[in-house]
């Protein structure tokens, strides 16, 4: 076999080819993050053939993504390397040095010793569905900063519409708040503009007695007339609606993706694309872990260990050390099929009868749902709790 290393950085990397005896047989060169560079390592790397290639790079972010995705859509042997490897290997060389050259063989030089896995097309699939669940989070997370900001801003501007209408995050609240963002405007609005406004926002549930009560409060509110208010109201409700447009289109995207993945976990009683999608995508390779525990460690759902002489805690919480993404995902998939499984619904029983409260109760759920999901995923099994 002949071992290629290849060092990523965010503009050039690095390559260099080693025999299975450590003779070298391609000398560290350089090659741009761009298809001529590209090119360049697919022309040094033809006169060997793609099955007697093994390559492998560092795990460093997303800079090396790319390479990989163009690798293994051409059918070549490619593994990411933990850096800890590495980084042991090199601490054999005895004049510790570290530069980019030096780096391409000690990754080759890994290659030869380490066991690995070859990236597959799911593989990819699955870094896909990653960076999408972590995206999605990102955009709730400002979706629900904004709508925080939006309570405030109504507080000021219009204090008793929260109250009329039970929340202001309601489709037919923000239609209203975007075309009259003060009490004056909508005391001074049309009542058939306002009637028909309200009845198409809410598809038929607030009809004309809602408009017309709606009046009251509007001529008789103690908020401010402020215009630099309203300008906010209707630029932070567009900032939602904006948000929500985006969100559909990545959890679509998720949806599209697992459709083509036909994993055995979407077989889980009420578990929606989005949470099997981030569960799959911060797990990657199921066979990273060697047993269950790991993976649940690798969310962080698993108990802290607190003891010192004699005393050791009988109780202790979770550590949450792991993936926060994933530790969510498992969480709020565990909530789910509690609701849709007898099996579930007793266990969690079981630990509300047996002290625990309504959100600690759900955290040894998802430990469940672990266990589960890693046999699930290893052995390529339905759901079968029923």
């Amino acid at each position: 076999m002949i071992y290629v290393g290849i060092d990523i950085a965010k503009l050039n990397y690095f390559g260099a080819a080693l025999s299975s005896d450590g003779e070298v047989l391609v000398r560290p060169f350089k090659f741009t993050n761009d298809s001529d560079g590209f090119r360049r390592l697919l022309s040094v790397l033809d006169p060997y053939g793609k099955d007697s290639l093994v390559i492998g790079l560092e795990s460093t972010a997303h800079y090396g993504n790319n390479l990989v995705e163009f690798l293994v859509s051409r059918h070549y042997n490619v593994c990411v390397i933990n850096p800890i490897q590495t980084s042991s290997m090199r601490r054999n060389n005895i004049r510790k040095t570290k530069t980019d050259t030096v780096d391409t063989l000690v990754i080759a030089r890994t290659l030869m010793v380490q066991e690995h896995r070859f990236c597959t097309k799911q593989d990819i699939d699955l870094l896909h569905l990653k960076s999408l669940g972590r995206f999605r989070q990102k955009l709730v997370k400002q979706r629900t900063r904004a709508k925080i900001q939006l309570v405030s801003y109504v507080d000021q501007s219009f204090p008793e519409l929260q109250y009329f209408f039970h929340g202001i995050h309601h489709k037919s609240v923000y239609a209203l708040l975007k075309e009259a963002p003060s009490p004056e405007k909508v005391a001074t609005m049309h009542m058939t503009h306002l009637v028909h406004l309200l009845k198409t926002a809410s598809h038929g549930h607030f009809q004309k007695e809602k408009a017309q009560s709606l009046r009251v409060p509007a001529q008789q509110s103690v908020g401010s007339s402020d215009s630099s208010i309203s300008v906010q109201i209707t630029q932070t409700i567009e900032l939602i609606e904006l948000l929500d447009s985006q969100i559909d289109e990545v959890e679509s995207e998720m949806h599209n993706i697992l459709l083509s993945i036909d994993s055995a976990i979407m077989t889980l009683p009420g578990i929606s694309y989005v949470e099997a999608g981030m569960i799959l995508g911060e797990t990657g390779d199921i066979h990273r872990f060697s047993e269950p525990k790991k993976l649940l460690a690798f969310a962080g759902l698993d108990p802290t260990v607190c003891q010192s002489g004699n005393f050791n805690a009988s109780h202790t919480r979770m550590s949450k050390r792991g993936s926060k993404v994933l530790r969510y995902a498992l969480v709020y998939a565990a909530h789910n099929v509690v609701r849709n499984n007898k099996t579930f619904k007793d266990y969690y029983d079981s630990k509300r009868a047996s002290g625990l409260n309504h959100y600690a109760a759900p955290g040894h759920c998802a430990g469940k749902l672990v266990r589960i999901i890693y046999k699930m995923l290893t052995d390529d099994l339905v759901f079968n709790l029923d």
